[in-house]
């Protein structure tokens, strides 16, 4: 067996480490949490002026959008070992600070290979950040306070995936995209000072040698693996699914122009890298050795079920986030500013009931709160499919995401405590870096998998509206392309071409098809989240921390 024995001890209250200002320390964990959020997001609404600015082609432009997710969701389970290993709070300071530094390398970046590069080391310090938030929520808040801390947790995760597209949008409507990396550099200095004042340290109690050995194979197994399945799921749309769609160089080498494109390739060898991930984290813990991912985890059924919900809840959010800003500013031409302020409700109604999730967990058990979120969240992204419409705005979309960020704020708050709860405290690291790598996996799925649904759907709405034109049929298959291939930001030179007023009319009309049908095709996959969810059961009385919590190490001031 790996290092914990086994994982159904006999349960007991756990005793949390000492916390200097249990709340302000929340604080901190949670702005932790929201800097590396907004910065997943906020990038999207400010490419446009990075790319005119630095003068990026198609694909660096593309990796600047994906290679943070893409590092993101590589490291996490080995940092989150790390955190468990060496000290959570340690690798908070040492994350935060490698984001700091990396943010100011961005603002700073003459080309797109030294914004790529620096966004990659961004990466890097969000999977260290994260998963030592999560761990250290886990080790320190029990009893109440643990639904409360969750909830606040959650409530951040959710409000600012929104809030990063509005101040991106404020950001780019000022001109100065290279603030939005470089006010990292101050935040990212309180956090860590706020750290060494606050958090206590907790990690995972050494034993014998072989508790101090690392798993280095597993770790890597990991990485690449993770990075090759993220990676193929973000590049798909990007290169085609299985007939290559453009040419692809990746370090000097130019991919055959076959019949094959890169992408399966790419996730076959993710799959393979996973598959010998598993036989090796068997063979070590049968010898008894440590190991990078405790598979035993996925025996806790609420884990298992917890983390497959968190990734079918993403899949819906970044999805719907994806559309939502392309059919805006297709049908109306908005500017990024107002794109952004259209997803504003999200964001309220997930701060809102984020905050009160944590009591209504108290009342009635986390898992009942994940439910009812869902049910929230199904039901408004079916009324947003069944309404949306090519008059549509942003202030006809407010109802609907209001309410789905109200059920958003409520799993995301208490799905990941449903998740941990069960969780032995040695093994939080490893717990939150899996639980958060489910989570980024579903944004790169729902990316994916939504964006390609509003594709296709667009081109074929397009080419039926268009069936009755006077224009020539391959004028007419052109449009239809032209506007696929453009994610719908073709309608605006529609709009804008003299003579096309029915064309441009038969654009908005498609834009609405292609969302209502990409905004029902995200109920389904949450309703599929919702099933999964009906499964949770109430949390079981936290393990005995003995091993880890009481040897927690005092929090020490800054300096």
């Amino acid at each position: 067996m790996p290092e914990s024995t086994s994982l159904t001890p006999p349960r007991a209250a756990a005793a949390a480490p000492a916390v200097r200002h249990r709340w302000l320390a929340l604080l901190v964990i949670s702005l932790g949490v929201s800097l590396i959020v907004v910065d997943a997001t906020i990038v999207g609404v400010l490419l446009p002026r990075i790319v005119a600015d630095l003068g990026l082609t198609t694909t660096d432009a593309e990796w600047v959008t994906s290679v943070y997710a893409l590092v993101f969701a590589a490291l996490l389970i080995p940092f989150g070992r790390a955190g468990d290993l060496f000290g959570r709070r340690r690798l908070f300071v040492l994350g935060t600070a490698v984001f700091a530094v990396a943010s100011v390398a961005a603002a700073l970046a003459g080309d797109g290979s030294a914004l790529i590069g620096a966004r990659a080391l961004q990466g890097v310090g969000a999977s260290m950040v994260m998963p030592a938030t999560l761990s250290t929520l886990n080790a320190v808040y029990t009893g109440r306070d643990r639904a409360v801390a969750f909830g606040v947790w959650g409530s951040m995760i959710s409000g600012m995936a929104a809030l990063g597209p509005l101040a991106g949008g404020a950001i780019a409507a000022a001109g100065g995209w290279r603030w939005a990396f470089g006010i990292n550099l101050p935040l990212g200095a309180a956090l860590v000072a706020g750290a060494l004042w606050l958090l206590p340290e907790t990690r995972q109690a050494r034993g014998g040698s072989a508790r101090r050995e690392i798993d280095w194979p597993g770790g890597l197994l990991a990485a690449l693996g993770l990075g090759a399945l993220v990676c193929g799921i973000i590049e798909g749309q990007t290169y085609g699914w299985w007939t290559p769609t453009r040419p692809f160089t990746v370090a000097g080498f130019d991919w055959p122009e076959t019949a094959l494109s890169p992408v399966p390739v790419v996730l076959a060898l993710g799959v393979l890298l996973i598959a010998a991930l598993v036989v090796v984290e068997r063979s070590r813990a049968a010898a008894g050795r440590p190991v990078m991912l405790d598979l035993e985890l996925f025996r806790i059924p609420n884990f298992r079920r917890g983390n497959l919900a968190s990734a079918l809840i993403n899949v819906g959010e970044l999805g719907l986030l994806f559309v939502l800003p392309l059919f805006l500013l297709g049908v109306h031409g908005t500017n990024p500013l107002e794109i952004s302020l259209a997803i504003l409700p999200l964001a309220v109604g997930a701060f809102l009931s984020g905050g009160y999730a944590g009591r209504l967990a108290n009342k009635r058990g986390a898992h009942r709160v994940v439910q009812i979120g869902m049910v929230l969240e199904v039901a408004a992204v079916v009324a947003l499919g069944l309404t949306v419409s090519a008059t549509t705005g942003g202030l006809g979309l407010a109802p609907w995401m209001l309410l789905y960020g109200v059920g958003l704020g409520l799993p995301s708050a208490q799905l990941t405590n449903v998740s941990l709860a069960d969780v032995p405290p040695a093994q939080s690291g490893q717990a939150s870096g899996t639980q958060s790598t489910a989570r980024q996996v579903g944004a790169a799925l729902g990316i994916a998998a939504i964006g390609t649904v509003f594709a296709t759907s667009l081109g074929h709405a397009m080419t039926d509206r268009l069936a009755d034109s006077a224009l020539p049929p391959e004028r007419q298959a052109a449009m239809a392309h032209d506007l696929r291939e453009s994610a719908g930001t073709y309608g605006r030179d529609l709009h804008e071409a003299p003579g096309l007023a029915a064309e441009a009319r038969a654009a908005d009309e498609s834009l609405a098809v292609a969302t209502g049908h990409a905004a029902l095709t995200t109920a389904a996959i949450l309703a599929l989240g919702l099933a999964v969810s009906l499964r949770l059961r109430p949390n079981q009385e936290p393990f005995s921390s003995s091993d880890e919590s009481s040897r927690a190490a005092p929090p020490r001031k800054a300096g």
